[in-house]
């Protein structure tokens, strides 16, 4: 189960911040700060996967957790960088990691798609459709679609996609959305 999906710019300010559990505001507020200062931190040669900082882990206690518990726990931490932003997704042990991966990559590309060379502005301008985006791809923590095609169809066919005018410039991510790979 996917937990939560977050999106930062590289000066740790999020501009997406969804999560499928339930979590007190301050305890949200320190993961955000807790996961992006161990993300930033990683040189671009490591490894996309961490292991969850010790504010989410899950607390050891004396009885045995059932297996079903201990399942369902928030236990991985999986990001991509792509020029200015960090997409990042936290989630359980169940979920396989380079499918993680792959479902970042695929979300990247629908905003890509959607936006026609997609920038940092355009998310904070139209986060409806970024939130949207996420709605065909996640529900309630459970991955539901991840055909490129059929996530930028289903935003499109929502008239979810605000149109930028013609002569706004096109600096800022749409020069390098894929420099991160």
């Amino acid at each position: 189960m996917i937990n939560a999906v977050l999106v930062f710019n590289n000066n740790g300010q999020p501009r997406l911040t969804k999560f499928y559990t339930q979590l007190d505001t301050s305890v949200q507020q320190r993961l955000l700060s807790e996961i992006f200062t161990l993300v930033a931190a990683r040189p671009p040669s490591s490894c996309n996967f961490l292991p969850l900082p010790p504010l989410l882990a899950p607390a050891s206690s004396s009885s045995t957790p059932s297996s079903q518990e201990s399942n369902d726990a928030p236990s991985l931490v999986t990001y991509r960088h792509y020029a200015t932003l960090y997409f990042i997704v936290i989630s359980t042990s169940t979920e396989s990691p380079l499918a993680l991966l792959d479902l970042i990559q695929v979300y990247v590309e629908a905003l890509d798609r959607l936006f026609e060379n997609v920038c940092e502005l355009d998310l904070i301008f139209n986060f409806e459709t970024l939130h949207a985006v996420l709605a065909e791809m996640i529900v309630g923590g459970v991955v539901v679609e991840t055909g490129l095609d059929k996530v930028v169809e289903g935003v499109r066919s929502q008239g979810r996609v605000a149109k930028r005018p013609v002569n706004e410039s096109r600096g800022g991510l749409s020069q390098g959305i894929w420099a991160g790979r």
